[in-house]
């Protein structure tokens, strides 16, 4: 019985040894397994820098008290063993090696229950390793096309127009004009007819679809490109709509955005610069408004946006950046280069914007963003013919040029030129913008995590052109002598719910209120679908989104707007969005 006790004990030491081992590896494992979730969780938002920190220092002296304990342990059991039945433990001289024996049943046992543990992460590595090398796949696509990524979106939108029934008439008592309409044209009011006016009383119920399909490119290290093609319409910078409902003729697809970004990384992988270069996407930071800049334009131009961290954290290298980030974005876009067939003119229109501001993650999953901007609109003022009756067809380079080339409506503008018949002057020909801008504008964001994951972010902006230097000499086109400086504009905003909306049931709400004097911003670009765009407008937004399933989701939205300067023109628009992406 003593013989088998000890034989017991011997071969008890010698499992613990490879227990001890196999322990020590699954440990690691599992320690590094249990960081990496943690640092997933940070990035996901569930968890803050913080506690995540916390929760790792906390581990690794658990560990470590645990590790303590159980090596007692088993000292303390190899000593019991050793000493059962009064045989005391073996001395083993300093330069022997004993290796225990283990029985054969014994060695399957433990080759079986290594096999059954092994078995599933060994056939996904293999799994994985085969479909990033394209095991067995004949002809397997070359490595260029790896390089390339594909997206797109489509919406289909029901949009009704309602208008409060004591509006102006505008056919009986013209006084809102389409001036883009009469630029198009370019033969005068008289010419344009019922098309030189706006609606003011008449409901409407339109039908639009949109379709978007980008790639992106990496080209080098560091270097990417991106392409997108959109539907909507040449002239419309502001809008990829297209309207239903043209008799079966096919939509036009145009080359939306076609860019080039070159980005550089620290040694901790934060994206310090980045450059753009093409027609490319807004960079300067918005806050989600559509005050200064409608969500659909593109830019044309060059731009940099440089960041610089103010804090690091342990955890910033794998979860990207937290705390204080400053950021400084410059750009320069050309507008409008000049049309050499009407005359010379070194008037081409350009615009210099730059921006500044600061970016905060906090450990309670909060996050705060401004944002303060100036943008200088060059060559935007119209020029106005001098020449004998200033007949348009006499214009100069000049002139021509500072003809707008898009207008959404509400600016104060002059006319150009005049039509002349017979040697009578019947009227402006030709409008154009009757004072410079330069705007100040200032962005907000608070995104409030309290309840999260339904988050509550509040939102503002303010603008304000400070280059309003109206020609008091000349009459407006479409105020008179009303002079007055408009030039402030400002929203608020509030949002409620699921900042993405990647599962059925996902949903958020929104609400705010906008207002948008005449010369506040460059109506051209601001938003297309308030009061169906431009400025010298004011009222309400509310809505919201709710997901169906994954990449597909609705959305509706009720803008009450109204007229600040003018006779009353209340428009209400209803927008219902079934939106998909891909």
């Amino acid at each position: 019985m003593a013989n088998k006790t000890q034989l017991m004990a011997l071969l008890l030491s010698g499992l613990i040894g490879v227990a001890q081992a196999d322990e020590k590896e699954e440990l690691l494992k599992l320690r590094n397994t249990t960081t990496n979730l943690i640092k997933q969780l940070v990035k996901q938002g569930i968890l803050s820098d913080k506690m995540a920190n916390e929760m790792i220092k906390q581990a690794e002296v658990d560990a470590d008290r645990q590790v303590a304990e159980a090596r007692a342990a088993n000292k303390s059991a190899s000593g019991g063993a050793a000493g059962g039945g009064g045989v005391a433990a073996p001395q083993v001289p300093a330069d022997e090696v004993r290796v225990s024996y283990v029985p054969d049943f014994v060695k399957d046992e433990i080759r079986q229950q290594v096999r059954n543990e092994l078995r599933e992460e060994v056939v996904g590595d293999v799994m994985q390793k085969a479909k990033q090398e394209q095991w067995g796949l004949p002809g397997a696509l070359p490595e260029w096309t790896k390089r390339f990524k594909m997206s797109g979106d489509l919406r289909l939108r029901e949009q009704s127009n309602f208008m409060d029934p004591t509006n102006i008439d505008n056919a009986k008592t013209p006084y809102y004009y389409n001036f883009q309409t009469l630029n198009t044209q370019g033969n005068g009011i008289s010419a344009a007819g019922v098309n030189a006016l706006y609606n003011t009383t008449q409901d409407r119920n339109v039908s639009r679809e949109r379709f978007r399909l980008g790639i992106d490119v990496d080209v080098a290290k560091n270097l990417e490109a991106g392409i997108r093609l959109a539907t909507g319409n040449t002239p419309n910078p502001v809008s990829t709509n297209q309207t239903l409902g043209n008799t079966g003729a096919q939509y036009q697809f145009n080359l939306d955005r076609a860019y080039l970004r070159y980005n550089l990384f620290d040694e901790n992988n934060f994206n310090w610069l980045s450059v753009l270069g093409g027609r490319t996407i807004n960079p300067f930071f918005t806050a989600g408004s559509e005050v200064v800049w409608d969500e659909d334009l593109s830019f044309e131009g060059f731009s940099a946006t440089a960041r610089k961290k103010l804090s690091n954290s342990d955890l910033a290298d794998d979860v990207g950046s937290t705390g204080p980030v400053f950021y400084a974005t410059a750009g320069i876009f050309p507008l409008q280069t000049a049309n050499l067939i009407n005359g010379l003119s070194s008037r081409d229109k350009w615009l210099y914007g730059g921006q500044t501001g600061l970016e905060w993650a906090f450990d309670n999953q909060d996050n705060f963003k401004f944002g303060a901007a100036y943008y200088d609109y060059q060559n935007m003022k119209g020029v106005t013919n001098t020449t004998g009756q200033g007949n348009c067809a006499n214009n100069s380079g000049d002139v021509q040029q500072s003809v707008p080339q898009f207008m959404q409506g509400g600016n104060s503008l002059i006319g150009l030129c005049n039509i002349v018949s017979n040697g009578v002057v019947t009227g402006p020909g030709l409008f154009g913008l009757a004072t410079d801008y330069k705007i100040l504008d200032f962005n907000v964001l608070y995104d409030l995590a309290l309840f999260s994951p339904l988050h509550v972010k509040f939102s503002g902006d303010f603008a304000k052109n400070i280059g309003y230097d109206a020609n008091r000499t000349i009459v407006l086109a479409n105020y008179g002598n009303d002079y007055a400086p408009k030039t402030i504009a400002w929203q608020f905003k509030v949002d409620f719910g699921w900042t993405k909306l990647h599962h059925f049931g996902n949903w958020n709400v929104f609400g705010g209120y906008r207002y948008v004097e005449r010369d506040a911003v460059l109506d051209a670009y601001t938003d297309s679908d308030f009061h169906n765009g431009g400025t010298n407008v004011k009222g309400w937004l509310v809505g919201g989104n709710y997901a169906l399933m994954r990449n597909v989701w609705l959305t509706g939205r009720w803008m009450a707007g109204s007229i600040i300067t003018g006779p009353q023109w209340n428009m209400d628009v209803m927008q219902m969005d079934l939106n998909t992406r891909f």
